[in-house]
């Protein structure tokens, strides 16, 4: 049987949205095994979530675009018998097995709290994990009623609810439109988008823009929801602080200049009773850092996988897909996703010609002029180095360990930080239950010199996603392998 200890997976597949779900499918249409994890409950990863059965949804999809594409990868997915989907897996660490294989260790349940570990091996390992929300703080932003852009898209989604009834979307990049456009068609009342950059930027990149005409349609089709529900775009804005004192009241939008800071004066409040923002995405590639694969350096300061022609990391063996290459959207990642599974399968069927057919060309011409527009996208939402000027000394930073703007900064001028790691050992910020993902840019921004967007930290950590030490404590003892498909 594929995936017991004598006969492993052919292919590990870590998440299980648009590129996993479309890796493991084209693996397995070449006849690979193919063991799909996933901390989720259901396939689709943040992109396209489903409300739970109970809720009662009638149509689900019109919640999302592109979903007759996932429609396709899902029916084909239940179709192989190949691929084992498991559901509730949290990844914490991939490792070198005996000979040729890789581990992937996971423990089970909701946020892992089972805490049975599971050992999955495999003869390659495709990384899928996708990206979260990048955070830039502000004086009231940790009050109750202040959501992530993505995460009040994803409560519509899976939970059909709003954050709120008046909601303003703030932050940087295109989802802030796709967000607003949801809000206000579900019913809620957004007052505003307020773009910290804007859409000039894309101007640069003529070449890009007529290669990518998709991208410019859900431009329009979302441009028309806000005029259409009365939706006000204000760009070169930011919400520099939230007012209220048991949830949100209300935000001050200000202009800022093109170094991202606010302009004296111009402060406006707007009233509403939530606020979703976010300043983009960073891919989630902590699992890939820890085997060593090598990063760069994206045009908006985050860090991608550098990966080759055919979605291979530095690292033999390890292939990725999606936005931990770089955050470009769903229809990239499943592009990505099916590329990567077809190259898996060529080298582990020895069918080197498989990587050179009509269809992979047609592939990687489509993946290529997708990435020009993601690239063209980093550079035209990149945060300005003069965003720190929002943070007064009491703003908590890190919100975990509530770490301030302050003592960060003290750090930084009486302590001598000079980076992120050092600053993190200097007040805690980073230490707490995320592990980073929430404060990291900002922590990296205000221990840099200048207080500019840098690089986040390549730290190689052995645990990707908190493990509880019983679960630890059972590795002594013979690992749980999880090989038959379910």
């Amino acid at each position: 049987m594929p995936g017991s200890p004598s006969e492993p997976y052919d292919l590990a597949v870590i998440g299980a949205g648009a590129a996993g779900l479309s890796g493991a499918v084209a693996s397995s249409e070449h006849g690979l095994s193919v063991a799909l994890l996933d901390a989720s409950g259901s396939v689709g990863g943040q992109f396209y979530r489903t409300p739970e059965p109970a809720l009662g949804a009638v149509r689900p999809e019109a919640l999302h675009h592109e979903w007759s594409a996932f429609a396709d990868l899902r029916r084909r997915q239940k179709a192989r018998s190949g691929i084992a989907h498991l559901a509730g897996h949290h990844v914490w660490t991939v490792t070198r097995d005996s000979g040729d294989l890789w581990a992937v260790h996971a423990v089970t349940g909701a946020d892992g709290a089972d805490g049975r570990p599971v050992r999955v091996r495999a003869r390659a390992v495709l990384i899928a994990t996708g990206a979260y929300e990048r955070q830039l703080p502000f004086p009231g932003w940790t009050l109750p009623g202040v959501v992530g852009a993505g995460g009040a898209q994803a409560m519509l989604k899976a939970g059909l609810v709003l954050p709120g009834k008046r909601v303003v979307v703030a932050g940087s990049g295109p989802l802030l439109l796709a967000v607003a456009s949801s809000l206000a068609a579900a019913g809620a009342r957004v007052p505003a988008v307020v773009e910290a950059s804007g859409y000039l930027g894309y101007a640069r990149f003529p070449r890009v823009l007529a290669a990518n005409p998709h991208k410019l349609v859900e431009a329009v089709v979302h441009g028309s929801a806000l005029l259409r529900h009365g939706v006000r775009l204000r760009t070169r804005s930011a919400v520099t602080e939230v007012h209220g004192d048991e949830r949100v009241e209300a935000v001050t939008v200000s202009r800022l200049d093109r170094d991202w800071r606010p302009v004296r004066g111009s402060g406006r409040r707007i009233e509403c009773d939530a606020l979703a923002v976010g300043h983009g995405l960073a891919p989630q590639i902590e699992l890939a850092v820890g085997l060593g694969c090598a990063t760069r350096r994206t045009a908006d300061g985050t860090a991608a996988l550098v990966l080759d022609g055919l979605q291979e990391t530095s690292v033999p063996g390890v292939w990725a897909a999606g936005e931990t290459g770089g955050v470009g959207g769903a229809r990239l990642a499943l592009a990505e996703g099916e590329l990567a599974g077809i190259a898996v399968a060529a080298r582990l069927h020895g069918r080197p010609a498989l990587a050179v057919s009509a269809h992979v060309a047609r592939l990687r011409r489509r993946r290529d002029r997708m990435r020009s527009f993601a690239d063209a996208m980093a550079v035209a939402h990149a945060p300005g180095p003069g965003w720190p000027e929002w943070l007064a000394d009491d703003t908590d930073v890190c919100r975990c360990e509530e770490v301030t703007a302050g003592r960060i900064r003290e750090a930084v001028t009486d302590l001598g930080a000079r980076d992120a790691r050092t600053a993190k050992l200097l007040t805690r910020a980073g230490m707490g239950w995320c592990q980073g993902r929430m404060c990291g840019a900002a922590v990296a921004c205000l221990a840099a010199e200048g207080g500019g967007a840098v690089p986040p930290s390549d730290e190689r950590r052995p645990f990707a996603v908190p493990v509880p030490l019983g679960a630890l404590g059972a590795l002594a003892k013979p690992t749980e392998d999880q090989n038959a498909p379910h």
